[in-house]
């Protein structure tokens, strides 16, 4: 594969999560969150499994280890997963898709903290244009912004813990299997949560099945693949800079089948966060660190 080839197919994974959010909103008005979560988790983990042991009698052993990373990071995932969905029975699409990008700006400090690597003064910088963006983002005023815009800023804070504890799994190899015991993970803490906070009703989950289906199949268990394999032929800043144009494709999304519209200031709020999450990755080059 090309490096041209792995950007398209990057590319194509950021599309297809950009969308969707489309899919995560409209999934609230059959099922609640949290059993949302579980649904798409245990789909995609059952889509991997096969691969996950092909993966795994190729490399001989590993399972423990495989073990070991993924469940931090599926801890990670169902958190943040969890008040994003939370957050989308309320928070629009558009504004869902540009608030999660700031898990790119946060995620250098939670590096910084469990890796102790300090992130560059840039990041700084990045980070007082994305609450600039967030004020913008809800007219001009914190106080306009929705207890779903709130949710899903804060799941940022644990999408970029995700991105850590990830890359911190990288050295164990057997991504497959890594990414499909992480839904494990992700399906079970979920499906035990739902009874609690939620009326299970599998009328209901009936009703979401397209929702489920490609959030859970080609929103997780396909572009966490692809997005695996392309890392192998290009690098990872600018694999995640093609990777932030979900936000873009979420907008587009939410402007041609929901009708969503941003004002010009909301507008402008949105194109700090980009520009902020695009500071950070650029922010290695420039300092020669990456």
């Amino acid at each position: 594969m090309r490096r041209l080839h792995a950007d398209l197919l990057l590319l194509f994974a950021a599309a297809i999560w950009g969308f969707a959010f489309l899919f995560q909103k409209s999934a609230m008005e059959h099922i609640g969150p949290v059993q949302f979560v579980a649904a798409r988790a245990l789909l995609a983990s059952l889509a991997l499994m096969p691969l996950a042991l092909y993966e795994m009698r190729a490399a001989g052993s590993g399972w423990a280890a495989v073990s070991r990373a993924a469940l931090p990071a599926g801890l990670a995932f169902v958190t943040a997963a969890i008040l994003q969905q939370w957050g989308l029975v309320t928070a629009t699409v558009t504004n869902t898709g540009f608030l999660t990008a700031l898990y790119v700006v946060v995620t250098p400090f939670i590096a910084w903290g469990l890796l102790s690597r300090r992130p560059p003064p840039i990041v700084w910088l990045a980070v007082a244009l994305s609450f600039a963006g967030m004020w913008l983002l809800g007219g001009g005023t914190l106080a306009a912004f929705s207890p779903g815009d709130a949710l899903v800023a804060l799941s940022a804070v644990f999408w970029a813990l995700h991105v850590v504890l990830v890359g911190r799994a990288a050295v164990v190899g057997r991504p497959i299997a890594f990414t499909m015991l992480q839904f494990v993970v992700v399906a079970a803490v979920a499906g035990a949560l739902t009874p609690a906070v939620e009326t299970v009703s599998p009328a209901k989950l009936a009703d979401a099945w397209v929702e489920i289906a490609y959030v859970g199949l080609l929103s997780s268990a396909l572009t966490f693949t692809m997005f695996s394999i392309a890392l192998r032929y290009t690098g990872p800043s600018e694999a995640t800079i093609i990777v932030s144009t979900e936000t873009l494709f979420a907008a587009f999304g939410a402007w041609l089948f929901l009708g969503e519209r941003l004002a010009l200031i909301g507008w402008a709020g949105a194109a700090l966060i980009l520009f902020a999450t695009l500071m950070v990755q650029l922010a290695p080059r420039r300092t020669g660190e990456g």
